[in-house]
């Protein structure tokens, strides 16, 4: 789950944040306005958070700054390792969206970013069904992540990648699991949350999904 990915991460965490800011042509569109895209994601957490994948702690830095308890989850030893050089005053933990320590204490919100798409659409129902177990009634998941608004979408934008000779962007895009829109947003109503998306963008949506009281029959 996901973990097959790891040793990518441990080899890019060196030169992962050279990569988000702009560094490689390839991706600059997929990370364009990334420091906007970290703070939407902040702006809407709240209380003690769960972040998934903090990669080098970009976000967590923002979380912190909020005044939030943070608990970073994190399977890549090389990004663990960067993490750790910054010092945060976070607690770490090595995991990943469906296999992480049991963290004793109530969570209000589960953030990331750029890091969903690793799993396959059944492993997402099923990291979605975990947290809506966690969280009470109003608790929250936000996240900011590449999916497809429809297939349509998907098509042009991997012929776009494939026009300006992406091929490394291109291979990303047709081998990791990005879904779209309307998978998503099934796999939260099966749950029991209402989600919003908006597009951060041209690859990127915020999905913002509030788990709701069940309504009594």
């Amino acid at each position: 789950m996901g973990t097959e990915f790891n040793k990518l991460f441990d080899e890019w965490s060196e030169h992962y944040d050279q990569t988000v800011t702009g560094h490689d042509v390839q991706y600059k569109e997929v990370f364009d306005r990334y420091d906007d895209i970290l703070n939407a994601v902040a702006a809407r957490a709240s209380g003690t958070v769960v972040e998934f994948g903090v990669g080098t702690g970009n976000l967590t830095q923002k979380l912190l700054a909020k005044g939030l308890r943070v608990y970073g989850i994190e399977p890549s030893a090389g990004m663990r390792a960067q993490f750790g050089k910054r010092q945060l005053a976070a607690t770490l933990l090595e995991g990943d969206f469906l296999d992480y320590p049991a963290i004793e204490e109530s969570i209000d919100t589960i953030v990331s970013t750029y890091a969903f798409h690793h799993l396959t659409d059944e492993e997402k129902g099923l990291a979605i069904a975990q947290y809506a177990a966690w969280l009470g009634d109003g608790g929250k998941i936000i996240f900011a992540d590449t999916a497809f608004q429809d297939e349509a979408a998907r098509h042009s934008i991997e012929t776009a990648a494939e026009a300006a000779g992406y091929m490394e962007l291109l291979n990303d895009l047709r081998t990791e699991y990005y879904t779209t829109l309307d998978v998503l947003e099934s796999l939260f109503k099966e749950n029991g949350f209402h989600v919003s998306f908006h597009s951060l963008n041209r690859y990127v949506w915020l999905m913002e999904a509030v788990k709701v009281k069940p309504v009594e029959s």
